[in-house]
């Protein structure tokens, strides 16, 4: 039985998130409170008390969900993945799963990045939608016959893909996918075009900080959401990381691979249970915990 830890991204948190762990695992209160003092300011009281809105902000969310995460997974009492995985933000959580990178290194490049994508979607606004009934290629070739900037951004199960651009162009992608035959093609609540070119500036900004953070030798497998395939060399692993937050997030492929190569059970650890879902979209017979 081979064991695939799986970490979900941006979307998944709630109000209330982690109060569980605070309160009942002295571990997750050392690091808490720790994380705490490394970004500056008491995430915590957001995670616990904070609005929906609160949490929406992407310098909230994305410590948040990582510190969510990862704490979450170091309680399992056998802790030991085989392989891992994380949805874009995720990708963060998997890798201190893997040992690629100390947690504390991972957060404040968790931060970093979510400063650098605030910062990006304040000079270039930019939007997401979500297509349904679609097929990946087909997607893909829509947008890029669209005369502005949209591409496929999230391939996330067999029919649900997020593209991702300019305001203009995800407008225009949407009317041509629904023409097209694609069953919706939904805007989504977001505040920029995650993974698209509109994120190079943020990409720029967080790739300093990423050269000059310690790579570790990977425990296990890391399946990066660029290459959809087990990395296990390090510089390899911190080159694809660099290109994630202009790159499409591979998860589909990321999964089927990670099956192909043996996985037998999965396991989400962090807020909600999105990526529960979208695996059992991608391989209905797969066990998922």
């Amino acid at each position: 039985m081979m064991k695939a830890f799986v970490f979900p991204g941006q979307g998944a948190q709630y109000s209330g998130m982690g109060k569980d762990l605070y309160d009942n695992h002295q571990q997750a209160r050392e690091r808490m409170n720790r994380a705490n003092e490394i970004l500056g300011f008491r995430l915590t009281d957001i995670m616990f008390e904070g609005s929906d809105e609160d949490l929406k902000q992407t310098r909230v969310t994305q410590p948040a969900i990582f510190l969510h995460s990862v704490i979450s997974a170091q309680l399992m009492t056998t802790y030991k993945p085989d392989m891992v995985a994380g949805h874009s933000l995720g990708e963060f959580s998997a890798l201190v799963a893997a040992g690629v990178l100390g947690w504390e290194d991972a957060l404040r490049l968790v931060s970093e990045r979510a400063l650098a994508m605030q910062e990006a979607c304040e000079m270039q606004p930019g939007t997401m939608a979500a297509v349904l009934a679609m097929a990946d290629e087909r997607v893909a070739e829509i947008c890029d016959s669209i005369d502005d900037i949209v591409v496929a951004a999230n391939f996330n199960c067999p029919g649900q893909v997020v593209i991702s651009g300019s305001l203009t162009g995800v407008d225009l992608a949407c009317k041509a996918l629904k023409e097209g035959g694609a069953k919706r093609a939904l805007k989504l609540p977001v505040g920029g075009a995650f993974h698209s070119p509109l994120m190079q500036p943020a990409a720029e900004r967080l790739e300093k900080a990423i050269l000059a953070t310690t790579f570790g030798t990977p425990q296990c497998p890391v399946y990066q959401n660029i290459s959809a395939k087990g990395e296990t060399d390090k510089e390899v692993i911190r080159k694809q990381l660099l290109q994630q937050l202009t790159s499409p997030v591979r998860w589909t492929q990321s999964v089927e691979q990670m099956i192909a190569d043996g996985a037998t059970e999965f396991y989400e650890f962090g807020p909600g249970d999105v990526l529960k879902g979208l695996i059992k979209k991608i391989n209905s017979e797969i066990i998922v915990g």
